[in-house]
């Protein structure tokens, strides 16, 4: 394997399987040092919290993780800034504009594409601007493509250099990033100076993690995966199955927590590893849903800041975070535990995660 940079990072090629994926998601708590670092320089922000205090509603758009930042995003929003705020497919909107947009005034918007070019967010975010006057805030990875030229304005984030085809480090990066902007625009300096301490305690965690996950993953063998969170959490957990999904070839679903009850229990069993994201807020009533399951014979993975005997007694592997934060100021590092999981299940199934099959780094359609 080459030589490695500080920011996890290679630099030469790197043949060995994975090896992007790995050097990309243990470097996440770095790189957020340095998208806040961005964030905090005078004037980075404040056009777009002037825009964004005007609205009723902002709506949040992408595509794949994109869209399950948005769904996280949204959810912080409506929590932090105590105003209207929707996770928005961007394809929904290209193809039911009205449904979308329905009741709508003094929308704001937010486009989310890692690359900038991702067809159907590039074509919602022309829409929004030339046809609906909606201005449009680009959330991206990468600068000075399509995106960044359609909207009205792009949130200053550091390049996320990605060489792997899923998205990784860029997930957690964009969604801090638009944490960051809702405590602006709310003026909620607390919030901002506990999501500054993130990083480092986030990479404390990820040393500890790291080798627990790929000991747990490299022991066990699992049919089908399920991914479990509510509110703020939902969204991530949607990403953890979509990330099992890709790395590893595996099938994978995401319910809210509560809701996997009702019908989709069914398919408990021990060869089903379930994810559970355990919120602060509803954390009684989501561990009597990891109780239930695993009297039900499943096999449990638990994520959680704190837990107590109940949990631990239910949980085959329990990874605890124990940060002195606020739960919205720490809810980026719950996508750790399943994205290090796709990628050593995709590594003991023969796969190469940074390359899986079928996929490419952007989806960008034909023209008509």
């Amino acid at each position: 394997m080459s030589e490695e940079r500080g920011d996890g990072a290679s630099s030469q090629s790197v043949a060995v399987p994975g090896a992007h994926s790995l050097a990309e998601i243990l470097s996440q708590p770095q790189f957020w040092a340095r998208c806040i670092e961005a964030l905090q320089r005078p004037g980075s922000l404040d056009l777009w919290c002037q825009n964004l205090q005007d609205a009723n509603e902002v709506m949040f758009i992408g595509c794949g993780s994109s869209y399950y930042i948005a769904l996280a995003a949204s959810a912080c929003w409506r929590i932090i800034t105590g105003r209207s705020a929707q996770a928005i497919a961007a394809s929904e909107l290209l193809l039911y504009p009205d449904l979308v947009l329905a009741g709508s005034s003094r929308v704001g918007a937010v486009a989310i594409s890692r690359s900038g070019r991702t067809s159907e967010t590039v074509r919602a975010a022309e829409f929004l601007e030339r046809e609906k006057d909606i201005r449009t805030l680009a959330v991206t990875g990468t600068r000075n493509q399509l995106l960044d030229q359609v909207a009205s304005s792009t949130l200053g984030l550091p390049s996320c250099d990605e060489q792997s085809t899923v998205m990784t480090r860029s997930f957690t990066a964009m969604l801090l990033g638009l944490q960051y902007l809702a405590a602006r625009v709310a003026g909620d300096d607390a919030l901002i100076a506990m999501l500054t301490r993130l990083p480092k305690l986030a990479e404390a965690a990820m040393d500890a993690l790291h080798p627990r996950i790929r000991e747990f993953v490299n022991s066990r063998r699992f049919d089908d995966y399920v991914c479990l969170g509510q509110g703020p959490f939902y969204g991530l957990a949607c990403e953890t199955a979509l990330k099992l999904t890709e790395m590893s070839v595996s099938y994978a679903q995401s319910f809210h927590t509560l809701e996997f009850r009702h019908g989709p229990k069914s398919i408990v069993g021990p060869e089903t590893l379930l994810f559970f994201l355990l919120s602060e807020q509803g954390y009684e009533a989501e561990c009597d849903v990891v109780q239930e399951m695993k009297s039900l014979g499943a096999t449990t993975l638990t994520i959680a800041n704190r837990s107590d005997k109940r949990a631990r007694d239910c949980s085959d592997l329990l990874i605890e975070f124990d940060f002195d934060l606020p739960e919205l100021a720490r809810i980026a590092p719950y996508v750790f535990a399943g994205q290090l999981a796709g990628l050593y299940t995709g590594l003991k199934k023969g796969l190469d995660p940074d390359n899986p099959r079928n996929l490419s780094r952007v989806v960008i359609l034909d023209e008509d």
